[in-house]
């Protein structure tokens, strides 16, 4: 029989302090939701708007009337495109953290989600599109993590490290989407996004922090519906996926849960795809 120490805290994140850019809807939502139920102290979310319908207040209200909850979530409008902005919310991320926690707690992990995405035909690509989505998926996550080191390196242990989870895509790993409806700078800026992560683990992982890429294909969003219908709805999608289904909350949720907790504490510069397994039928996806 082998030994497992602290089986039953495996997959728990109890007395954690996140932040995840991007929490106010789709994917960073369901990791926000996910980090709560799992036991986590306090949940701070960002986006760059407060109030409306896809705003931090009405995700904030959610997150803290989930059922058995010990911890709470706190949001903090911010564009984490923008430097600045990311050096502001790191001071707000220390204040808010001393306030709810004390002034022993530091950061434990950091999900990088917010990003922007940008479709059409090649020639034609406005050059401010390139410019939105490298900066968000690639400059802005850079900078999220450089700045936020100290806060995530100040208490973490090698038994007990921080964690850095790099939201990306499948498209970062394959060229899904070409022609009229081609996302040639978007999968160009996740699979930059992918090596990032990569370099991220080498330079943190001596200081205590790990880094991982969650690579999701479609999950019925905001931000994806639009190339989902495009590309036939969601009833084809679902017929071509091996697993005969799009991504869900859960799975996303239940990923991000695993990374965070001591189960995933020796992982470590891996990108990690979350697709059900349609990124293996090469083509599918190409609308010339």
């Amino acid at each position: 029989m082998s030994e497992l120490k602290g089986f039953n805290q495996f997959f728990r994140l109890d007395g954690k302090v996140a932040i995840v850019t991007g929490g106010s809807r789709g994917l960073g939502l369901h990791c926000a939701t996910g980090f709560l139920l799992a036991g986590a102290k306090l949940v701070i979310v960002t986006a760059r708007k407060a109030g409306g319908p896809q705003g931090i207040d009405q995700a904030v209200e959610k997150l803290n009337a989930l059922p058995n909850i010990v911890g709470k979530a706190v949001g903090i409008p911010a564009n984490v495109a923008e430097t600045e902005d990311i050096e502001r919310l790191v001071q707000s991320t220390q204040d808010i953290i001393a306030k709810v926690c004390g002034p022993n707690k530091g950061l434990d992990i950091l999900v990088a989600n917010a990003g922007a995405t940008w479709g059409g035909p090649f020639e034609p690509t406005p050059d401010w599109s390139s410019k939105k989505v490298l900066d968000l998926n690639v400059r802005g996550v850079f900078n999220l993590a450089r700045l936020y080191t100290p806060l995530l390196t100040k208490y973490a242990t090698q038994e007990d490290p921080s964690r850095i989870i790099v939201m990306s895509s499948v498209a970062g790993s394959n060229v899904p989407h070409v022609g009229d409806n081609g996302t040639i700078m978007y999968s160009a800026s996740k699979a930059a996004a992918h090596h990032l992560a990569r370099n991220l683990a080498m330079e943190l992982g001596r200081r205590h922090v790990t880094t991982n890429t969650i690579a999701p294909g479609f999950f019925p969003s905001k931000l994806a519906n639009g190339l989902i219908d495009i590309l036939g709805g969601q009833e084809e999608l679902d017929r071509q996926n091996p697993r005969g289904r799009l991504g869900v909350p859960e799975d996303v949720a239940g990923l991000a849960v695993f990374l965070c907790s001591p189960a995933g504490s020796y992982i470590n510069g891996e990108d990690i795809a979350l697709d059900g397994g349609a990124r293996l039928s090469n083509g599918r996806h190409f609308k010339l």
